[in-house]
């Protein structure tokens, strides 16, 4: 496996919590302020254009439940999604939009795969959605 080489802030904070370098709630709060990549499934294209309006983010069926795959950049998805034909493009976006428009019933994975990652169950996200609810 290649090394993990930190592309952007999120990533910085995450091994630096993976590490115990910063408390869990301000990896958090870094998480709540920034982008992630979502891969998407690509239905049928009419000259480029997506011909359904709701995307499908890519979501794996657990014996706990959904769990929505997301990446703190699109390169981190790659590798993953080659095993999921039709998911070869992406969203990127706010986290705290997945938390508005997506709501909280599934958990997370961010970076499967990868050495650097983490899961959030879905009583996590609940917990995440509160604090977004008081930070705004």
């Amino acid at each position: 496996m290649t090394p993990f080489i930190p592309q952007n802030d999120l990533e910085r904070q995450l091994i630096a919590a993976q590490e115990g370098r910063i408390d869990p709630e301000d990896f958090i709060a870094t998480l709540l302020g920034s982008e992630v990549f979502m891969p998407i499934y690509e239905r049928h294209q009419i000259g480029g254009l997506q011909t359904e309006k709701a995307a499908q983010p890519l979501k794996i069926e657990t014996d706990n439940g959904e769990v929505l795959v997301l990446f703190t950049n699109p390169e981190r998805a790659k590798p993953f999604v080659r095993d999921f034909p039709g998911y070869g493009g992406g969203l990127v976006v706010e986290f705290s939009w997945i938390l508005e428009k997506l709501g909280i019933g599934f958990a997370i994975s961010l970076n499967p795969g990868e050495t650097v990652g983490i899961d959030f169950e879905t009583q996590d996200l609940a917990r995440m959605a509160e604090l977004q609810a008081k930070l705004h």
